[in-house]
């Protein structure tokens, strides 16, 4: 008979008494797995083997303190997001500050209660499934990003570039570290929608004729489809930069003519450093342009295709762009 594994999550217990050991196990042991150490070193050794999901940790310790424990962990990024709780005697206020600011999430004073170091652990274990969705979420949103990229060029780094160049603008324009984050994470679902454009057209080497590029200016709209309709958030900023990007700012754009600042600015914005990456870019059926011949395109086009004021923001960050499009350079 298949016995199914134990999928409760993994905490370990580091505690240099071993009464104190037995306390928290009979608190835990029915909701969780638990690992045991009784020294600092030898739990560093547990962490790097087993990655527990959560640590519960003495601070006065010999050899390593808890809190030289907690650095140590810090340090290693492969590490550094598993949750340290501080289970010590140690009440004053300067040794839980001194807590915190070696990395820990929370601080429990003993003697302990039961209920409380219940609490705490599922609150941070929650925390840490909320982070794990998110990233999952904004790796999907990139990764069909990437898809979409991948049918009519040859490698995903364009949505990476462009994404960046879109967070180095966004912050000129005035946009919060946060919203501009959310563009980063939104912007690489900009040509979702060319995955339903036939590849006779999408990947056609000549010039497209009028009825082929009307299929080809469907994208927007399938992209917009695909991401479908939210009130907030990531996936709303993805639907508006998928549907507006091709908006131009004398209205000649498509697929609403919008003009101007009728035009979201995410849209506005990405549209920029689409261009710029694009131009700037090998493709299979041109050269890439030079920065210089890349940035007269662009202010030649300003107050026509492109937001005239964000044009000059963006020329204005070139050092930053030029740095991130050297980082995700392609490979030859």
């Amino acid at each position: 008979m298949i016995t199914p594994a134990d999928s409760r999550p993994l905490l370990l217990l580091v505690d240099d008494e071993a009464t104190n050991l037995q306390v928290l196990r009979h608190i835990l042991q029915d909701d969780y797995r638990l690992l045991f150490a009784k020294d600092g070193a030898k739990a560093l050794e547990m962490v790097e083997r087993e990655r527990p999901n959560l640590i519960l940790l003495d601070v006065m310790m010999p050899g390593m303190t808890g809190y030289e424990v907690c650095q140590a962990l810090k340090t290693q990024p492969e590490l550094e997001a598993i949750p340290v709780i501080f289970v010590t005697a140690l009440a004053d206020v300067e040794d839980e500050t001194r807590g915190f600011a070696v990395g820990a999430v929370d601080y429990i004073t003993k003697p302990i209660s039961p209920p409380i170091v219940r609490a705490r652990v599922r609150t941070h274990l929650s925390l840490v499934r909320m982070d794990e969705l998110r990233l999952t979420r904004l790796q999907i949103v990139q990764r069909l990003g990437m898809a979409a990229e991948y049918k009519d060029n040859e490698t995903g780094l364009h949505v990476i570039r462009m994404s960046h160049f879109s967070k180095v603008l966004a912050l000129a324009a005035g946009y919060s570290e946060a919203a501009a984050e959310e563009l980063l994470n939104a912007a690489p679902m900009h040509d979702v929608g060319k995955i339903g454009i036939p590849d006779a057209v999408l990947r056609k080497p000549g010039k497209l004729d009028e009825q082929e590029w009307a299929v080809m200016r469907q994208h927007v709209e399938i992209g917009a489809q695909i991401i479908g309709e939210h009130p907030s958030g990531l996936l709303r900023t993805a639907q508006r930069i998928a549907l507006t990007h091709h908006e131009k700012w004398d209205g000649s754009g498509y697929p609403n003519g919008l003009t101007g600042e009728d035009i979201p600015l995410e849209g506005r914005i990405v549209a920029i450093a689409d261009v710029f990456d694009a131009l700037t870019s090998v493709r299979p059926y041109k050269a890439a342009w030079s920065v210089e011949d890349a940035v007269a395109l662009l202010q030649k086009e300003s107050g026509r295709h492109f937001d005239p004021q964000l044009v000059e923001l963006f020329i204005q960050q070139l050092p930053a762009i030029l740095e991130i499009k050297e980082r995700w350079a392609e490979q030859a």
